[in-house]
């Protein structure tokens, strides 16, 4: 069993032993049970908070890294005019305080999540396009992340506690 302990600084020219490929509701979890893609028995007993991201190498006590693959998920994505359509889109959808990959060019953007009736029925009526498949979600990682380190509010209530949200974030109250 390889115990992964550490996240590292993921750098393109890093050759990991071995990979682990997760979907997004296992790459929000900090400890898990998994097998790598080569079979090894792994368990992560990471930080609580941030994401794993794709691309996203962990090290092991025994000094062997892992590299985390984003899985191939059912996915919605939403396309729609780039520039004021996507921006709108983007504020009625992250209003909703729901995990959102997006992406595009100057043409045409778009946004990914878990399918979902409600969040697809408001993106067709501020006239995206809707597009059921199977793909990676890496959503953005939210603006109190840090390069993807969670975060935490106080509050001043004079009482502590700590909460999860789908969103890779505590809040200490």
């Amino acid at each position: 069993m390889l115990k992964l302990i550490e996240r590292l600084d993921a750098t393109a020219d890093a050759i990991p032993d071995d990979t682990l490929t997760l979907p997004y509701e296992l790459r929000i979890r900090g400890r898990l049970k998994a097998r790598s893609d080569h079979g090894r028995e792994l368990r992560l007993f990471l930080d609580r908070g941030p994401v794993l991201r794709d691309g996203a190498l962990l090290r092991a006590e025994s000094g062997e890294t892992v590299r985390v693959i984003a899985a191939d998920e059912p996915v919605a994505t939403v396309w729609v005019e780039s520039g004021l359509p996507l921006a709108r889109l983007c504020y009625h959808l992250g209003n909703r305080h729901v995990a959102l990959a997006i992406g595009g060019d100057d043409r045409l953007g778009w946004v990914r999540f878990p399918p979902d009736h409600v969040l697809e029925e408001l993106a067709v009526r501020l006239g995206a396009r809707v597009e059921h498949h199977h793909a990676p979600f890496d959503p953005e990682p939210g603006a109190y992340s840090q390069a993807g380190h969670g975060h935490s509010h106080e509050h001043g209530q004079g009482h502590g506690h700590e909460h999860e949200h789908h969103h890779g974030h505590s809040h200490a109250h």
